[in-house]
């Protein structure tokens, strides 16, 4: 029996599931929040549109590769694909489950590079954290200086989208589309981590029906619980500020993709705009929630932290226990020096 190839193949299903659970949201939620009153095969036919036209054109431009090079400083391990290798996804799909956001990149790919090129590992969690910084600085700068009024406007006039002007349901679908197709060069490097640096096309065809059915089931349940990262964010579900939203981490996510091809946590900079957005709302329109405001701020970066912490422990404690675990046990003192040729 191959293991080597089963472990593969439901690593790759697991981690196709559990980060386009955990991960899509950031990009994908506030589509889901303001287009509640559309049936969900709908919002998904768009998205699953996106998405192979994505995957197909990475594999043909790069070789069969639909990572987009991500991949490039990671690659399958010599001894190929372990069972430990499995344990991150399961982990984000438990974390999912409870409405927790984490790096599934961390979560993903420092298991993959602990042992072969650990540098990388730091240079992922700088990228991550400069990404944080980014977004957060830029929400807040536009939500406190320039998109006050228009925040204050939203709020004031927020009601069904069907109220709305018909150009803001066309820019937020262009927004949400150009989005989430940015988020795809990134985080696909968290999915075909599992597989062959280059796929055929028969390959490539079935991993793409593969995704595109788990995302129809993420579109079924409107996001799941941890949807609840996106909605309880002030006003996050009008079509207008939500078209904000993701033209902004659209931007981001497409400067951070050409600075180089490390993998960086997506997640670190969704709540990173989502946390300088809320405080420049809250500073700019209704102080006397500052105290709630901080604290659900704050809860989400303690999430974030002990995402990463939880990368961490398992990239480098999965391989400990695995070498344990295959260790011969050690001979008896007397059979080794008999053997010696002691006695």
């Amino acid at each position: 029996m191959d293991w080597q190839l089963i472990f593969m193949v439901i690593g790759f299903s697991f981690a196709s599931y559990s980060i386009i659970a955990n991960d899509a949201i950031q990009t994908l939620g506030t589509f889901l929040a303001s287009n509640h009153n559309r049936p969900w095969w709908v919002l998904w036919l768009f998205a699953a549109t996106i998405l192979t036209l994505v995957l197909m054109y990475g594999w043909h431009t790069h070789g069969g590769d639909p990572s987009y090079n991500r991949l490039d400083r990671i690659p399958i391990p010599p001894d190929g694909i372990e069972w430990y290798f499995i344990v991150p996804p399961i982990v984000i799909l438990i974390l999912t489950r409870y409405g927790v956001p984490v790096s599934t990149t961390f979560l993903t790919l420092s298991v993959f590079v602990a042992s072969n090129n650990p540098e990388v590992i730091q240079k992922m969690v700088l990228k991550s954290i400069l990404g944080y910084g980014v977004a957060f600085a830029c929400a807040f700068v536009l939500a406190r200086f320039v998109l006050l009024a228009v925040e204050r406007y939203f709020l004031k006039t927020h009601s069904d989208d069907e109220d709305k002007h018909p150009i803001w349901v066309i820019l937020q679908w262009i927004s949400t589309g150009f989005l989430w197709s940015q988020w795809l060069m990134q985080d696909l490097a968290n999915i075909f981590a599992f597989t062959p640096r280059k796929l055929d096309l028969t390959t490539m065809i079935a991993a793409t029906g593969w995704i595109c059915a788990l995302l129809a089931i993420i579109f079924y349940i409107r996001g799941g619980s941890i949807q609840r990262i996106v909605t309880s964010k002030r006003n996050s579900n009008d079509i207008r500020s939500a078209t904000i939203i993701d033209f902004q981490y659209g931007v981001i996510l497409y400067i951070f993709k050409n600075l180089n091809n490390i993998p960086m946590s997506t997640t670190w900079v969704f709540l990173g705009l989502l946390a300088g957005r809320e405080i420049a709302l809250c500073l700019g329109i209704d102080r006397k929630i500052k105290k709630k405001t901080y604290a659900n701020v704050g809860r989400d970066t303690i999430k974030l932290i002990l995402g990463l912490a939880v990368s961490i422990a398992l990239a480098f404690g999965l391989p400990a226990i695995e070498k344990l675990i295959d260790a011969p046990a050690e001979e008896p003192a007397t059979e080794q020096m008999l053997q010696s040729g002691e006695f």
